[in-house]
């Protein structure tokens, strides 16, 4: 569903057990709600795990149909193997997306909570709620799809400040200094 000033995204928060999501539409400055949900990622081994994942994602993206797709980038954790099983679980996510042609755009969870939340540092509790404020939802999101729609909340926003970069003039400006932006930050050329 795509008009000149209208996009939807689709955020996804990975997981091997339960991965969130979330899907708004940005109309300019605007978000609007559409949908938001946990995958329950079924199978007894890695494998089928993985395809009950990209399956749940492709039922996401087929019922809602998304123009652009948000994930979390994996943080290290204190457990390398969960850590590897996250980064596996998040693999099958972005290949889901990419399969069905949609651009995947990454931010830390870091980034996430600073957009949604105003700092770095917040609990669940503060994106789940944050989300609900900024969505108008009547109740707080369940967690990991909170995560997803705080993902799809992110992109929403650095689109909307790219564009005023772009309207000002300022990427050309920055071009001529040797900067650009990719993914959403400024890089050197």
């Amino acid at each position: 569903m795509t008009t000149p000033n209208f996009t939807r995204l689709l955020g996804i928060d990975p997981g091997l057990r339960f991965t969130g999501f979330g899907v708004i539409d940005v109309h300019h400055h605007t978000m609007r709600y559409v949908a938001s949900g946990v995958i329950k990622v079924a199978g007894e081994g890695l494998p089928d795990r993985l395809r009950s994942l990209i399956d749940g994602i492709h039922q996401v993206i087929d019922t809602y149909a998304p123009q652009e797709s948000v994930i979390e980038k994996v943080f290290v954790n204190v457990n390398p193997q969960s850590t590897l099983l996250l980064g596996q679980a998040r693999g099958a996510a972005i290949s889901a997306l990419v399969l069905k042609d949609l651009s995947v755009h990454e931010y830390t969870a870091l980034q996430l909570k600073k957009a949604v939340v105003g700092h770095g540092k917040a609990k669940k509790e503060q994106v789940q709620e944050m989300v609900a404020r900024l969505l108008s939802l009547p109740a707080k999101p369940q967690a990991d799809a909170a995560d997803a729609l705080a993902a799809a909340i992110c992109h929403a926003q650095n689109r909307v400040q790219l564009a005023l970069l772009a309207e000002n003039g300022a990427l050309g400006a920055l071009s001529k200094k040797g900067m650009r932006i990719k993914n959403g930050r400024l890089v050197s050329l």
